[in-house]
């Protein structure tokens, strides 16, 4: 007999399965994270697992477009705040940085996110296209905001920007000052 859960406890259990998927995917990615070693954290069995998530796939879908979400709500707040170019570089600094917390938003290219994405549903992989695309069009669809070059360069130079995160460890200097540095300098050719 399967025990219930009250809505705190599953709101609880909900949140503590998102945090163990998000350390263990940073950690060893998606391949190497185990249903039971996520249950385990949430102390849960793993077939209580299944009471929230249809699968694997269907937590790390759900903790990547919130990650993009909070990312994205997070750069929207900076431009309005600041409702210039300014706002602009204060926000893709705030996701710079937050894209360095989570490994797996830049690594997309990697043979373990295609895994992913090749178990996702359609509308689970249409759910993550779209939240990439809402992410890009932050830049491009404020009314304060003037663009001094075509739409598709500045989302090329912006997208460069913050996938330079690949090279970080590479670098010979701190790659967060390097980031602001190459942010305060484009921004002016990017926007009037």
């Amino acid at each position: 007999m399967s025990r219930s859960f009250s809505e705190r406890e599953k709101e609880n259990i909900r949140k503590s399965l998102q945090d163990a998927c998000k350390q263990s995917w940073v950690q060893y990615g998606y391949k190497k994270t185990s249903v039971d070693e996520l249950c385990m954290h949430a102390g849960i069995s793993k077939g209580a697992f299944y009471l929230f998530y249809e699968s694997k796939e269907t937590l790390f879908c759900e903790v990547l477009c919130s990650i993009q979400n909070q990312i994205r709500e997070a750069a929207l707040m900076a431009m309005e705040e600041h409702r210039d170019k300014y706002g602009v570089a204060k926000a893709l600094k705030c996701m710079y940085r937050e894209y360095d917390k989570y490994n797996f938003l830049y690594n997309s290219n990697h043979m373990d996110f295609t895994v992913l994405m090749n178990k996702l549903s359609k509308e689970q992989a249409e759910k993550i296209r779209e939240s990439d695309s809402m992410s890009q069009q932050l830049f491009l669809s404020r009314p304060y905001l003037k663009l001094r070059v075509e739409p598709d360069m500045a989302m090329s130079v912006l997208y460069s920007l913050i996938m330079n995160i690949k090279n970080k460890d590479i670098l010979p200097y701190n790659h967060m000052e390097t980031f602001d540095f190459m942010v305060d300098h484009l921004i002016d050719g990017l926007y009037e």
